[in-house]
Order: structure tokens, then sequence, then C-alpha cells
């Protein structure tokens, strides 16, 4: 993209009261922005309001320090591999997957070593094997082999875990894992990502939809997952650089979360969530959408309860979700299971008196008193197991005095 292009894109962009759909048929009716603004006032009139033609017809106060900001962005020297990259409506790497929303991005922001890249999932499929798919991958993510995985920003300790075991198998399977950088079920989702290809240091792992300008990072605890994101993946904006941490901007990413998969699964989420308007656009795209049930007692899990009753695939293992999707199964995947041999004691190797104890747990959060009643433990008998367990990683202690026996896979 040359530097005029550009800012005739940012432009458009910025004009107050043009938004994505009136910009959509200013394209389709003059083609390229430059084009836009060349046109007579009677043209423009034809497709915008009268307000919006004046508006067309001024310069943004701000447009050319953003132009500056963004060229020079464009430019930026960056690790080896790693690129500034934005592409338009249009453009042969945009998605094509993200045409079929009612309002797609008309730039998006790209950094990180991949691009997207229409790649037939059917050639990957009949050969079924790992070392085409990552020849293939090295140079293209694909929206059709991608999964998006999204939760609760304020999981359990159980649900960070799924979230990451989950996304490690989906990506040694072969799939990218698409998630939003938050707190929580996203950040878990993405370590789990990069963690299922640092065997074998393929791209492609894992992509982050952010509701920032792509020169700032949000959260900042998520700084140097962002960094090794870009270097195994891509980080995706479609907010202009410099663009805070809006509270806006969060739930419309989601529908490039869902836009940029071919199905979700959500790990933990409210009743009223974030994920779950993931869910839906994923499912009004007539894709899967696939969840993990919780306990009946954890507010966590209502969200994926809501979702199993109206139609969405509960799922046990990362299994389940690649059968679900017919991805060839020859491939090595490590499966995450939540019922059965997972959680049987003879997985753990647990058989003291600590066995007998995580029997009594159960799954479901629980506080000491109940606890003390099930075992028949005296208080310090109890405190001390159950501080030997949450050491182990066995037991994990929640606000309020609760404790919950975590699952080890």
């Amino acid at each position: 993209m040359e530097r005029e292009e550009l800012a005739a894109w940012l432009r458009l962009t910025l004009t107050p009261g043009v938004g994505n759909a009136t910009a959509r048929k200013l394209l389709g009716a003059f083609g390229l922005p430059q084009a836009i603004f060349e046109q007579p006032t009677s043209a423009l009139g034809q497709v915008a309001s009268s307000a919006q033609v004046a508006a067309l017809r001024s310069t943004p106060p701000e447009l050319d320090a953003l132009v500056n900001t963004t060229w020079a962005w464009l430019q930026q020297d960056a690790p080896a591999g790693i690129r500034h990259q934005i592409v338009a409506l249009g453009d042969s790497g945009y998605p094509q997957t993200l045409l079929s929303l009612d309002d797609p991005p008309l730039m998006l922001y790209l950094l990180g070593v991949g691009k997207f890249k229409e790649i037939s999932p059917v050639a990957l499929i009949n050969n079924a094997q790992v070392a085409i798919y990552n020849i293939a991958i090295k140079c293209a993510i694909d929206p059709a082999l991608s999964l998006a995985v999204v939760g609760s920003r304020n999981p359990t300790p159980q649900g960070l875990a799924n979230a990451r075991l989950f996304a490690k198998a989906i990506a040694q399977a072969g799939l990218t894992v698409v998630s939003g950088l938050a707190l929580g079920v996203d950040g878990a989702a993405h370590e789990g990502a990069l963690e299922g290809v640092s065997a074998t240091a393929g791209v492609g792992a894992t992509v982050a939809v952010v509701g920032t300008g792509l020169d700032r990072v949000y959260p900042r605890a998520h700084r140097d997952l962002a960094h090794r994101i870009a270097a195994h993946g891509l980080l995706v904006s479609e907010y202009p650089l410099g663009t805070p941490p809006l509270t806006a901007n969060f739930p419309k990413r989601n529908r490039l979360i869902a836009g940029l998969s071919n199905g979700t699964l959500v790990v933990e989420a409210a009743l009223k969530s974030g994920s779950l308007i993931t869910a839906r656009l994923t499912s009004e795209q007539g894709k899967d959408v696939f969840a993990i049930p919780g306990s009946i007692h954890a507010a966590q899990s209502r969200g994926c309860h809501a979702l199993i009753k109206q139609g969405a695939k509960l799922v046990e293992s990362a299994q389940d979700i690649l059968e679900e999707l017919k991805w060839p199964m020859g491939m090595s995947i490590a499966t995450t299971s939540i019922a059965g041999s997972a959680y049987d004691e003879t997985t753990t190797g647990l058989f003291d008196e600590n066995s007998a104890l995580l029997a009594a747990l159960g799954f479901d959060p629980v506080g000491l008193d109940a606890l003390q009643a099930r075992c028949g433990l005296d208080t310090s008998d109890l405190q001390a197991q159950l501080m030997g367990l949450e050491l182990d990683g066995d037991v994990a202690r929640l606000p309020g005095g609760l404790f919950q026996r975590l699952a080890r896979v």
C-alpha cells in the first residue's frame, strides 16, 4: 500500500458520520477511496446524505498526524519474520470469511509472522500430514482451519487449565487458535496454543484479535504474551494506531473472532458475558459452537450450560471438537478429558490418605466446614492435607474460603 492510498483509506475511516456501511456503498460506487474524494458533490449525493457529503468534503484535522504515524509503523524494523501490515477491504490478503459479516472492517492492521490467505482445507485434509500443513501455515493463516477459544476474564483455576490444555491439543492437531488476548481464558488459550507448536517451531499457532491500536498492548500484563504471539502468528486490530482500550471496542471485536474461525469453543462464561456474544455470532454464521460443562454451582459455568441447552455441542475433550470438525484424526494430538480416566485417582498416582480427601472434595467448590463433615478429619489434619494437595497442584484455593479439586491430565 502506497502512502497516498493509505492516506485516502485513513481519511475515509476518520470522516465523521460515515460508518462502514456508507463507506462500503461509496467504495462500491466509485472504487478506491482516492476516487471517492475526487467525485463531485452531485455524484456523492447519490450515495450519501447531505451531511455525509459535507463531511467528505472536509479533511479530518487529525489525518496528517495519523498518516505519518501509520506510515512510520509500516516501515518500522521488526525482528526477523515479523511484519507490520495493513490490508484493506478488497485486497487479496483480506480474509474472505469477514466479507459475510454485516459490518466487515474497512481496514485490518496486522502484526506478526503470518498473513491471511485462503488455503483449500480439502487439500490439507486429503494429505493429512503435519509437515504439509506446517509448510502452508508458514505462508498463510486460513480461517477455515482455525478455532476460536473464548471465555471468562475471571475463570476458575480449572477453567484456566482447560483453556490451556484444549488450545494446546488443538494447536498440536494443526488448527490455529483465535482469541482476544484478554485476561483469563483468552490468555490461557493463547499460551496453550503456543505450547502446542513449540516442539516444531511452527508459526500460525494463534491469532489475537484486540480492541486497541496495535501500537498498544492491553492488558499490560500480556505484553510478553503479545510479543510471543507476533512471533508465532498474528495480532489483528481494526482500530487505528493510538486507539486506547475503549469499553465499546471489545464486544465489537468479537464479530472478528467469530469471523476468523471455523467454530467457537466457550470454556467458561457467566450468563452475561462477551463470550456468549461470540458464540451467538458464530452460530449466526452457520458455524459450530462448542461448550465445556462445569459445576451447576459455579457462576462461570452457567453461560456454557445455557449454550448447551440452546444447541451448542457439549465437549469433554479436544478430540470431540476435531471429530465434529471432521479433522483428520491420524494426526498426533494430546486430548484433554473432563470425565473418565483423566480424573481417576489411578492416573494421578494417589494411593495414600489423600485419595479419600480428593474423593470427598469431588469437583465442585466446597467450604472447609462442609469438607470436614464429609471426610471426618480434624481441622489441623484437614488443613495440612489441603495445603499439601494445593502445593502439588491437585487443589485450588478459591475466593470465599472455598476449595476445588483440579484435573490432572
